[in-house]
């Protein structure tokens, strides 16, 4: 009799994730991308657990957003069972959780009885509120800023980050070379938050200098290495402009998306890379600005996954 062999029917979770986003862009969506709606944008959008008052980051808040239940209410709340059961809360019979992932470095002592660090990424399942019964209900902030404070805090981010920006032509851009932001004048722009979201993204390629978060600029349009750039900055103000409760659509991005399935398709690990990155990039951004300053995370779902080095164990843990 053939054994049971319980590691191949280990669910690869790097895979399918990888497999749900590849599907959306083939089909044209960004599936991290939410309609904007200025009345209800706060940072409370953003994946939160309400168990810990922390928010999911990284690759976590980039799976989480496109459950379908962060679309279908205003209700960003995700626990898992045992924290809704701590609370005395019921996860309802029948309902299926979503992954998140939790990653942190394991020191151990190899063969030869030496120090030895490795990476270890597990995945574990998370229930949105409306999954939970006795869960308080949510009271979803009203913005706080009306939208002309909210695009002031991105000038002033913009300012506090030192990042020249010059005004003139017609394209939004920035110049490894001159370490400066290209933009259009504003009137170029359909509104003022299309300039923010803009600005944003430029000040996305911007943190990859060499003296600020030192990532590879050298790839040219078309390139691998040029989607790799282009999609950890689309995440990157993604999560920036949900902290600041503004839109996150920089004009052309769609033309990104078939370089954008060519890298997922030939590494699953990648979009697990882009977030982690991505979730570095608006640290940064944010860290301009003291009242979105962001701080450590705890010891849960809200660690970013980064598996660049994880074994293949850990990937399907």
């Amino acid at each position: 009799m053939k054994k049971f062999n319980s590691a191949s029917a280990r669910r690869d979770h790097c895979e399918e994730l990888t497999q749900t986003i590849i599907a959306k862009l083939e089909a044209g969506v960004m599936p991290w991308r939410k309609p904007w709606d200025a009345s209800k944008c706060a940072a409370a959008n953003s994946p939160m657990n309400p168990t810990t008052g922390r928010f999911y980051r990284g690759i976590n808040a980039l799976a989480l957003a496109m459950a379908p239940f962060s679309f279908a209410s205003g209700d960003p709340r995700w626990c898992s069972y045992k924290q809704a059961d701590q609370r005395g809360w019921q996860v309802r019979k029948g309902e299926k959780g979503t992954i998140v992932f939790f990653y942190k470095k394991l020191n151990i002592k190899d063969e030869n009885q030496e120090d030895r660090t490795i990476p270890l990424l597990r995945a574990y399942t998370v229930f949105h509120a409306s999954q939970i019964d006795g869960i308080p209900e949510f009271v979803a902030p009203e913005a706080t800023k009306p939208v002309i404070e909210r695009i002031a805090d991105v000038d002033l981010i913009l300012k506090a980050s030192g990042v020249p920006v010059e005004i003139g032509g017609d394209r939004a851009f920035y110049r490894p070379a001159t370490d400066h932001i290209q933009m259009p004048p504003e009137q170029a722009f359909e509104d003022m938050p299309a300039w923010a979201a803009t600005v944003i993204h430029e000040l996305g390629h911007a943190t990859g200098a060499k003296h600020r978060l030192d990532r590879d600029l050298t790839g040219r349009f078309g390139s691998s290495a040029y989607a790799r750039e282009e999609l950890r900055v689309e995440l990157s103000s993604v999560f920036v402009a949900n902290a600041l409760g503004l839109p996150c659509d920089a004009p052309n991005h769609a033309s990104y998306l078939k370089s954008w399935l060519d890298v997922l398709k030939a590494d699953k690990r990648e979009i697990f890379r882009a977030a982690a990155d991505a979730n570095r990039i608006a640290e940064w951004i944010l860290s301009h600005h003291p009242a979105h300053a962001v701080g450590d995370d705890d010891q849960d779902a809200t660690n970013e996954a980064h598996p660049s080095n994880a074994s293949d164990e850990a990937l399907a843990a």
